[in-house]
């Protein structure tokens, strides 16, 4: 049977969805042909943009840099975890790992499939599923040193609260009447994996990795390639993800 090359990637356009807080995505004529004889396009994106790869240095500053980490961990042997089904919001435990684990090792390719890209563009994308810091600890054990996730993070993503700005003050105030300041974001998953235990590396914003639990079901190979734009010093970068079944 030949390969097949399975294209993991949203592309990357104009107001395309972005974590809370991350810079806008703005792609606009550089250059024209009509005026400058060539067409060049301007680029305003950040390092998490889309499908991208995380860096240990997004976390913490005194972890590795995207362009000090091997080519290695960019590419290999891929398992898929099947934890579509699961509730907006809900914890991926050890035990709904076991499966996956048990069929994947040092140099494997762990992707997580959630199956949210269904909700790509919508408020729903948000609330994704997300890897409990046993999971993590879990992965991390079994030697994966990659990890990739069809979501917008591993960790929960916050709330962003209501658009109107009216209604945001008001239940702010509310809350700092009636309950503790609500705690920050601790990014627990991505502390164990790219820590200097797991030293591992994150894809995030893959798309449907259906057609990929199709083929581990078959029987078939699945390699997975994330490799991320050279930039120095970063935290991060947006990749080409691709996969080929064997």
């Amino acid at each position: 049977m030949a390969s097949t090359l399975i294209d993991l990637t949203h592309p990357v356009t104009t107001g395309m969805p972005v974590y809370p807080g991350d810079p806008e995505v703005v792609l606009r004529p550089a250059l024209t042909s009509a005026d400058e004889g060539v067409n060049v396009l301007g680029l305003h994106l950040g390092s998490q943009t889309g499908t991208h790869v995380d860096a240990p240095y997004h976390v913490d500053l005194t972890w590795p840099t995207l362009d000090g980490l091997p080519l290695e961990l960019f590419t290999g042997p891929a398992v898929v975890a099947d934890l579509r089904g699961l509730a907006p919001r809900a914890p991926v435990t050890p035990q709904l790992l076991a499966p996956a684990l048990a069929l994947a090792g040092p140099g494997t390719v762990l992707l997580l499939a959630t199956g949210w890209p269904r909700h790509w563009g919508t408020d729903r994308y948000l609330a994704h599923p997300y890897l409990t810091a046993e999971a993590a600890d879990a992965i991390v054990a079994a030697g994966i040193r990659t990890v990739g996730v069809d979501a917008l993070s591993v960790d929960p993503t916050p709330d962003p609260g209501p658009a109107d700005p009216a209604v945001a003050a008001l239940l702010e105030q509310l809350a700092d009447e009636h309950d503790p300041a609500p705690e920050e974001p601790t990014l627990a998953a991505h502390r164990v994996l790219l820590g200097p235990e797991g030293g591992a590396v994150i894809a995030e914003n893959l798309t449907d990795l259906a057609p990929l639990l199709a083929a581990q079901a078959a029987g078939r190979a699945v390699e997975v390639s994330l490799f991320p734009l050279r930039l120095v010093a970063a935290d991060g970068a947006p990749v080409r993800a691709v996969a080929r079944l064997g």
